[in-house]
């Protein structure tokens, strides 16, 4: 409701120990300078908010008085009735960008564990529910190879896989330079040189390769996937996927796994390579380890069961990798900053969780002395 050009500017006033009392024209013309009020009033001001001075409202007074009843926790009375639709108009809004004001929480150390062990269970079961949701649409795939889009899927190899080569590849050279040079010392007060081919051939293809690789992925391309399907969601593009019929995990998340889970072991085995390259080259410089006796030593200390182990890791890696950075886009709501937020969890969360299958992996491999 507009409010004519003689009306009064909005104000706030403290009206006695426990109220404030709201007068003039709430509108986007009249409210110059109340705002930065509006924030200076402490949380326990007043227990009331007199509304009955206000004389006109529009859409930005309700916003502004919406935000001050939830900051306060304050109830507002005395409103009258021809503004009560457009309040609750805008408090119907406000619920889906701003979380209800709560009263300060006073509760121990220990229901706040809980509290945030109840909120992760949640979202591992969120995650879970995500994960067979898309187990499903990817055995309706299988099952009918025409329904799946091939040029997405080859588009993400590139992207993720082939655009990836250069940092992998540094990154894991550099990592079999740090294996080798640390361990150099140590070998060589033993004289037992050669033996930095079994640590740098072990480490790296067993371990270190999958796991730097599977980490530069998940910051590099479960980063890219989180924001790329949070962007869709925030400007409502999978909605209108929805209406006209295309099921968003089948045309956005599909094409990401299948093209990760074959792109993954390939790097790997990159990195495997670039990594055996920079531990040779330090065992030349540091130890006097030829290549010819690298390569020699290198074939009789590593087997093809410490090989296939560490490729094995890879595809269950990417799994990881894109269902956290794809279930993360698609929670996210709001506006971009809740596209950042929920990009920098997935990050988090896929490096979490994929130490935690490698540390899985680790202790069954050594049950069954593989």
């Amino acid at each position: 409701m507009a409010s004519s050009s003689r009306s009064a500017e909005a104000s706030l006033a403290i009206a006695g120990p426990q109220g404030l009392h709201l007068a003039g024209s709430w509108t986007s013309l009249r409210l110059a300078g109340i705002a930065a009020r509006l924030d200076a009033v402490p949380a326990n001001a007043g227990t009331e908010l007199d509304a009955s001075g206000i004389e006109a409202m529009d859409t930005a007074g309700a916003w502004l008085l919406q935000k001050l009843t939830r900051r306060l926790n304050a109830p507002l009375r005395r409103l009258k009735p021809e503004f009560a639709p457009l309040l609750a108009a805008v408090a119907k809004d406000l619920d889906t960008h701003l979380p209800a004001a709560t009263p300060a929480s006073s509760t121990g150390w220990l229901a706040q564990l809980g509290q945030l062990s109840q909120q992760s269970l949640l979202q591992g079961g969120a995650l879970l529910a995500f994960v067979g949701e898309t187990a499903v649409v990817l055995a309706q795939g299988l099952r009918h190879p025409q329904r799946l889009r091939w040029r997405p899927v080859l588009f993400n190899i590139r992207t993720a896989g082939w655009d990836a080569l250069p940092i992998v590849g540094l990154l894991s050279f550099l990592l079999g330079v740090v294996v080798a040079y640390q361990g150099a010392d140590q070998l060589r007060r033993y004289g037992a040189n050669i033996f930095v081919v079994d640590l740098v051939g072990v480490s790296m293809l067993r371990e270190f390769a999958p796991l730097i690789t599977a980490i530069i992925i998940a910051g590099r391309s479960g980063s890219a996937y989180a924001a790329q399907i949070g962007t869709m969601a925030v400007t409502e593009e999978i909605d209108a996927m929805r209406t006209l019929g295309i099921v968003p995990l089948e045309q956005l998340v599909l094409p990401k796994l299948l093209a990760l889970m074959l792109a993954l072991p390939l790097l790997t085995v990159f990195a495997d390579t670039m990594g055996l390259l920079g531990g040779m080259l330090m065992a030349r410089a540091q130890l006097g380890v030829g290549y010819a006796e690298f390569v020699d030593r290198l074939a009789k200390a590593v087997g093809m069961s410490t090989y296939l182990v560490g490729l094995a890791k890879a595809p269950v890696f990417a799994a990881v990798i894109v269902m956290v950075g794809c279930h993360q886009g698609f929670r996210t709501r709001g506006g971009a900053d809740s596209v950042g937020r929920q990009t920098t969890r997935s990050v988090v969360q896929a490096i979490f969780i994929v130490i935690v299958v490698d540390a899985l992996f680790s202790i069954i491999f050594s049950a069954l002395e593989l």
